[in-house]
C-alpha cells in the first residue's frame, strides 16, 4: 500500500464535487504564491514567463470553510462541533510554522529575511492582523487561520442562541457585510492604530466571505429565499470588490481579475452545493487523484509557501527555466503537505478527538438537513 494517502473519509458521505472545489482553490492559492506574490516579495527572483496575478483561491476557500460550518454546526454537541475544528486546524498549523521557522532561519540566502525568537513566538500566536509592524509573517498563507478559528467560535456561540437562527440570523449576516462596508472610508483615511488594531485584527475586510458561505447553505436548505440569497451574494462580491480597491488621486482602481474570479467561484460553490455529485462527469483515476489531493490540501496551503521561496531560489541559482521552477515549488509544496497531513494533521487529530472531554457521546439533535449528502 502506497503511504501517500488522504485522510480517511467515509465513501458514502464523501462528494467529489466538493473535493474538485477544495483542491481547485488550493492550486489557485499555489499559482498566484509561486508566479507572482514570490516576485513580489523577491524580485530578484526575475520574471516569470507566466503569471496570475490574483488573489482568490484562499478567499473561496473561507467560503467554503463557513459552508460546511454551517452543514456540521446542528450536528452533535456545540462543544463537539468547535473541539473538532480546533483539533483539525490547530495541530497542523503549530507544526508548519516550527517547521518554516527553521527553513529560514537557517537556508535563507544574504539579504532575505531570518526570523528569530520573537518572530517564531509571534506567528504562534497568530498576531500578525493585530500588529503586523510588529510580528511580521513566516508564511503569508496563515492569515487565514485565525480568522477560521474565530469564525467557529462566533457560530457555535450564535447557535446557542436566538441569533444563530432565523429572521435574526439573515439581520446578522446582512450586518457583517454592510457595517464593514460603511466603515471603509475610515479605514482608509487613516484611522487611530487602535482603530486599525481591531477592524483588522478582527478581520472585519474578511466577514463577507464568511457570510456568502453560510448564505449558499441557507439557500440549499430553502431558509432563505433565491431573491434574497442572490442580494446577499451580490452584496459579498461588492464588498470583495471594495476589499481589494486601490484609492487613486482619479478614484477607484479595483482589481476586476479577484473581483469576477470570486463571483465565479461563488457561482461553482453553490452549484456544487445545490447540485448533484460530479461524480458522472470525472473518470475514476480523476477521482482517485482529486480526493488524494484534496485530503492533503489542508497541509499543502499551510507550508508551500515561504519554503518555496527558498526552493524558486535554489533553482533560478541553478539555470532552472522559471517554469521549472515553479514547478520545483508546486512539487514541494504537495510533498511537504503530504507529510504533514500524514505525520501531523491525522495522528493530532485522532488523538484530540479521544479526549475525554471530546469523546463523550455527543448530545442528540436533529440534522440541519436530513439526507442531505455532503
Amino acid at each position: 500500500m502506497s503511504p501517500f494517502r488522504p485522510v480517511a473519509v467515509s465513501a458514502k458521505n464523501r462528494r467529489i464535487s466538493w473535493d474538485a472545489v477544495r483542491a481547485g482553490c488550493v492550486v489557485l492559492v499555489l499559482v498566484y504564491h509561486a508566479t507572482y506574490m514570490s516576485v513580489v516579495v523577491h524580485p530578484e527572483l526575475g520574471a516569470r514567463r507566466f503569471v496570475f496575478p490574483h488573489q482568490i483561491g484562499a478567499s473561496l476557500l473561507l467560503v467554503i470553510s463557513a459552508y460546511f460550518a454551517a452543514v456540521t454546526i446542528g450536528r452533535g454537541s456545540l462543544g463537539r462541533y468547535w473541539w473538532g475544528r480546533v483539533a483539525r486546524l490547530l495541530p497542523p498549523f503549530l507544526a508548519a510554522v516550527v517547521v518554516i521557522f527553521f527553513a529560514l532561519r537557517y537556508l535563507s540566502p544574504p539579504g532575505w529575511f531570518v526570523p528569530h525568537g520573537r518572530d517564531l513566538v509571534g506567528n504562534l500566536l497568530m498576531l500578525w492582523n493585530w500588529k503586523p509592524a510588529g510580528y511580521p509573517f513566516l508564511d503569508g498563507s496563515h492569515w487565514t487561520i485565525p480568522l477560521q478559528l474565530m469564525a467557529f467560535t462566533v457560530a457555535a456561540l450564535l447557535y446557542r442562541g436566538s441569533w444563530g437562527h432565523g429572521r435574526k440570523l439573515h439581520v446578522l449576516m446582512w450586518a457583517a457585510v454592510l457595517v464593514p462596508l460603511a466603515q471603509w472610508p475610515l479605514r482608509i483615511a487613516g484611522p487611530p492604530e487602535w482603530y486599525r488594531i481591531l477592524v483588522d485584527g478582527f478581520g472585519l475586510h474578511r466577514w463577507h466571505l464568511f457570510v456568502a458561505g453560510v448564505a449558499v447553505r441557507l439557500w440549499t436548505t430553502k431558509r432563505l429565499r433565491t431573491p434574497e440569497f442572490l442580494l446577499l451574494e451580490l452584496a459579498c462580491v461588492a464588498a470583495h470588490a471594495l476589499h481589494g480597491a486601490t484609492p487613486t488621486p482619479t478614484g477607484l482602481t479595483i482589481e476586476w481579475g479577484a473581483t469576477t474570479g470570486i463571483a465565479l467561484g461563488l457561482l461553482v460553490i453553490s452549484l456544487a452545493a445545490a447540485g448533484p455529485d460530479w461524480d458522472r462527469f470525472l473518470p475514476a483515476f480523476a477521482q482517485r487523484a482529486i480526493q488524494w489531493f484534496a485530503g492533503i490540501s489542508y497541509g499543502v496551503f499551510l507550508i508551500h509557501q515561504a519554503i518555496g521561496y527558498l526552493v524558486l531560489h535554489w533553482l533560478s541559482g541553478l539555470g532552472f527555466d522559471p517554469l521549472l521552477q515553479t514547478a520545483g515549488m508546486l512539487a514541494t509544496g504537495v510533498l511537504l503537505g503530504w507529510a504533514l497531513t500524514r505525520f501531523v494533521e491525522q495522528p493530532a487529530h485522532r488523538f484530540l478527538m479521544r479526549l475525554p472531554a471530546a469523546a463523550r457521546p455527543p448530545a442528540h439533535r436533529e440534522p440541519v438537513s436530513a439526507g442531505h449528502r455532503e
